[in-house]
């Protein structure tokens, strides 16, 4: 393949998606292959999908749509959970040329041999049962942060969700390699790590291959915090049944840790929880609440929650709405529940119609604003550190504090990527705080 060849890529979902988007750029581009950006012209268009949602299935077709128009002869394939899932009806979408899936994803340079465009979509996809295999991987080169893989599949069996049937059973990589990958992140100036995964909680499982565990979730943390030239690590998502005291104790008082847990609910009804066959209660997620902020009272906790789920009557709704209105928390993921093919709920009594559920939704979305506005409220008058990011948005520059404040000031490139001490005063009109100095930089 000549070198003069162009590839770019699109990335839909979740933060484990970007950390595999980037390592499957890095292979492209160490076969030779030029990497742009994806509204530029390429030769080659990698869409890595996603199908935790409806809205994610129906936005592949738009940006299949949109690759084409820069380039009607561009070769079109599709990765990720969508293209494991539905294959043929991927491949069946006007303008892609192959569809690759859970395993073969990570190897799609060897299915190209040439980019003639195909009548029909190509599908290269394994059962998922084959999907047994860990391959490492990480962002980089795209933010201020990086996202390090630590973790693939799940062996939970939530009666909502397609990821075991998209990712596969839960495994793990090396400790090893995540030490190694975190090294090689430090080394390029990147002052921010996110651990990512299907089921971080979880790892340890199927590091050698073996389903036993290796080592812990808090082995790794410990691990991680040693390494040289990490400023910040962040931990993403965390299920509360997995998330231990001695994790909380040691975030607590780490050099890198920062103080931000995102903790999956999905339902404060007990009743609910249980036909989702979740893990715990509301008793273990409050628990988890109180053991954060009796030694982290500044951390920041964000919630998923789903609404609209089937048996959700008005009456459980606001029982979710009125536990989340008490519970000290930060922010929320309000996901608005969607029929899946192949799951249990999607067999289950007491649908509840889309205009209720749209109605359900953006009262949790208002509740989140209120509980964002509250959390940055408690913040004010305190000093803390703020990460600038990278982009210029209306003449500011915007970072997050280690407690994940966002803040914005007046852009300057030279802040970006830097980290510094502020003291927080007042929130804008937008819901973005301003701050002072506590050292103003020689360059500012």
């Amino acid at each position: 393949m000549s070198a003069q060849k162009k590839v770019a890529f699109y990335t839909l979902g979740c933060k484990l998606n970007f950390s595999e988007t980037s390592t499957i750029a890095r292979n492209f581009q160490n076969e030779g292959f030029d990497r742009v950006e994806f509204d530029e012209v390429a030769d080659i268009y990698v869409i890595n999908t996603c199908s935790v949602t409806d809205n994610a299935d129906k936005r592949f077709k738009s940006i299949v749509k949109n690759a084409l128009k820069k380039n009607e002869n561009a070769f079109l394939i599709a990765i990720g959970c969508y293209a494991q899932l539905k294959p043929e009806e991927l491949a069946a979408v006007d303008g892609v040329d192959m569809v690759l899936g859970a395993t073969e994803k990570f190897k799609v340079t060897d299915y190209i041999n040439d980019l003639s465009k195909n009548e029909m979509g190509e599908v290269h996809s394994c059962e998922i049962e084959e999907a047994d295999f860990y391959v490492g991987s990480y962002s980089i080169g795209d933010r201020t942060r990086a996202f390090l893989k630590v973790q693939d599949g799940c062996d939970y069996k939530c009666t909502y969700c397609t990821i075991p049937l998209a990712r596969g059973i839960s495994r793990s990589d090396e400790l090893s390699n995540v030490l190694k990958n975190a090294k090689e992140i430090s080394e390029k100036e990147i002052k921010e790590i996110v651990l990512t995964g299907v089921n971080i909680g979880d790892y340890g499982k199927g590091e050698f291959g073996n389903k036993k565990h290796e080592h812990t979730f808090f082995e790794l943390v410990e691990a991680l915090d040693k390494v040289d030239g990490i400023h910040r690590l962040r931990i993403s998502s965390i299920e509360p049944n997995l998330l231990k005291n001695e994790t909380i104790e040691f975030v607590a008082n780490s050099n890198s840790f920062v103080p931000h847990f995102h903790i999956p609910l999905q339902s404060g009804s007990d009743e609910l929880l249980k036909l989702m066959k979740r893990r715990y209660l509301t008793a273990t997620y409050t628990d988890r609440v109180s053991a954060i902020k009796k030694v982290m009272p500044n951390a920041c906790i964000g919630v998923d929650v789903i609404i609209g789920f089937p048996g959700e009557t008005d009456e459980l709704f606001l029982e979710t709405y009125n536990y989340l209105s008490q519970l000290d928390i930060s922010y929320l993921h309000v996901f608005t529940y969607s029929e899946r093919p192949n799951t249990e709920a999607i067999e289950m009594k007491g649908v509840v119609p889309q205009k209720v559920r749209a109605k359900r939704s953006k009262m949790l979305r208002g509740l989140s604003v209120k509980k964002r506005r509250a959390f940055y409220e408690s913040q004010l008058d305190n000093e803390l550190t703020v990460l600038f990011e990278s982009e210029n948005k209306d003449g500011f520059i915007h970072g997050f504090t280690e407690n994940y404040v966002k803040v914005k000031t007046p852009w300057n490139p030279e802040l970006v990527n830097t980290l510094h001490p502020i003291k927080l005063t007042k929130i804008d009109e937008d819901g973005i705080v301003r701050f002072d100095w506590v050292k103003v930089p020689k360059f500012v």
